[in-house]
This record gives C-alpha cells, sequence and structure tokens, in this order.
C-alpha cells in the first residue's frame, strides 16, 4: 500500500517580515519535503508562490525526488482576488482540479485529483475559512458547503485529505460539522488535536493565549496515520521572534 506525505501552513501573505522569514520555510520544506503542500494566504501581487516553488525546485536539483508543481486559485473577489489566494505545490501528478466558492470576501476551496505512483486516485483539498471569533456561524456554514460538496460530486474518489486554516477551534460547530463526515490525522495518531497551531512568536506583541485553527482531515477509507506533526515550528537560529509563518502547520505521513 502506498504512502503519502501531506502538509498544510497559513504563509501569513506577505506581511511580517516576510523578506527575512522566507529561507526558513524553504528550509522547512527542503527538509520535510512533503508530496503535497496545501498553503494559504498566498499573496498574488508579489508572486509568493511561485517563488516558493521555484526556489525549493532548484535546491532540489541533483537530489532524489520529483519537482514541485504549484496549483494556485484566487479568492473570488475584486479587491482580496487581487491579493491573495490558496493552492498547493505537490510532486504527484495532477489528474484534474475544480473549485468552490465559499462565500464571504471570496473565499474557496480548491480540490485537485493526483495520481500516486501505482496508479490509484485521491482527492486533495485545499481551504482557508472566514475568519474572526464573531464569525462562529459563517464559518459553520462554509463546513456544511464544504462536505456536501465533496459528498454530492458523482465523481467523487474514496481517497480524501481536506487541508487548511479553518480559523476555528477543535469544539466549535464548523470543526464537529466537518468531523461528522472525516477525521483528523494528527488525533488519530495522539488522540487530541494539537495544543495550539496559532500563533508563532512572529505575532508581537503576543496574544494571551494559543489556539489550534489548522487540520488534516482524512476520509474514512484511509485507514492508517504514520505520522502526523508539526510543521514549520522553528524559529531562526539569531532571532527567536522569526518564524516561517505566524502559524505552524501540520504533517501528516499516511496509508492510501
Amino acid at each position: 500500500m502506498p504512502t503519502l506525505s501531506i502538509a498544510t501552513l497559513n504563509l501569513r501573505n506577505r506581511q511580517d517580515r516576510w523578506y527575512e522569514r522566507r529561507e526558513l520555510l524553504v528550509a522547512e520544506i527542503l527538509e520535510k519535503q512533503p508530496d503535497v503542500l496545501a498553503l494559504q494566504e498566498i499573496s498574488m501581487p508579489i508572486g509568493q508562490g511561485r517563488w516558493l516553488r521555484n526556489q525549493v525546485n532548484l535546491r532540489l536539483t541533483g537530489k532524489s525526488g520529483r519537482p514541485y508543481r504549484l496549483v494556485q486559485r484566487r479568492k473570488r473577489h475584486l479587491i482580496e482576488g487581487y491579493k491573495e489566494g490558496i493552492g498547493f505545490l505537490t510532486k504527484l501528478p495532477v489528474v484534474a482540479e475544480s473549485t468552490l466558492g465559499l462565500g464571504y470576501r471570496g473565499r474557496v476551496a480548491l480540490r485537485l485529483t493526483l495520481e500516486l505512483p501505482t496508479g490509484q486516485l485521491l482527492d486533495v483539498i485545499c481551504t482557508h475559512f472566514h475568519h474572526g471569533p464573531e464569525n462562529i456561524e459563517a464559518r459553520h456554514e462554509q463546513a456544511m458547503q464544504l462536505v456536501g460538496w465533496l459528498a454530492e460530486d458523482p465523481n467523487r474518489l474514496p481517497n480524501q485529505i481536506v487541508a487548511g486554516d479553518f480559523n476555528d477551534v477543535p469544539d466549535s460547530l464548523a470543526i464537529q460539522a466537518i468531523k461528522q463526515a472525516y477525521r483528523s490525522a494528527y488525533q488519530l495518531k495522539h488522540g487530541h488535536e494539537p495544543l495550539a497551531t496559532f500563533p508563532t512568536a512572529l505575532v508581537q506583541p503576543p496574544p494571551p493565549m494559543g489556539v489550534c485553527l489548522d487540520y488534516i482531515f482524512l476520509s474514512s477509507a484511509i485507514k492508517t496515520v504514520e505520522k502526523a506533526e508539526i510543521f514549520a515550528r522553528n524559529a531562526a537560529a539569531t532571532d527567536d521572534t522569526l518564524y516561517p509563518s505566524d502559524h505552524v502547520g501540520l504533517l501528516a505521513v499516511i496509508t492510501v
């Protein structure tokens, strides 16, 4: 049975010292080399996704493994779509792709159908839900839309992975709605969700407490989680407030 490594990370767009922290992110990707990396808050004006793909691929030259392909989609909003989007870096061939509009200033979900080396297909979905502690119902609505879209598609595959920044805590309405159809990779491996995925010390001054906002969800057909860990968690050696992003990400190794 093939294994797949997938990671997710919110890039924090180009804010908060991007030009200082970007090399930290490249180093993290090169160290872990996930087969698939789901990205949120990609800055479109500066070509952030393309820069990241190019820098990682340049440094993979001469090493084992396939280069990454970038697939990204803007928000469906005149202003917000100019500023940012979501996407994937993937080493696996892309067979098909589709998107779902989730409203609230153009948020979307992006689905790729990927081909594993064995010829098996699986769907990976990246999304970024609406933010703000006051928008609980909005995120619940988005969760229901997302689950319904994935369930009702006549071309859906049994193997599905949903990853991203859901902007909500484990006991929220949105996350509980998703968990009716999917299982959390981190929780399956450790018996609980991460204590916090936001913020890192990049956020100054730090908020009073951290929260878990990022998840990797698996369909019931995926039975085994070999590994689930925090991704992009290391600060710069010379500056303990400089991190790859204001979030840490998650990485899971699964058996398909």
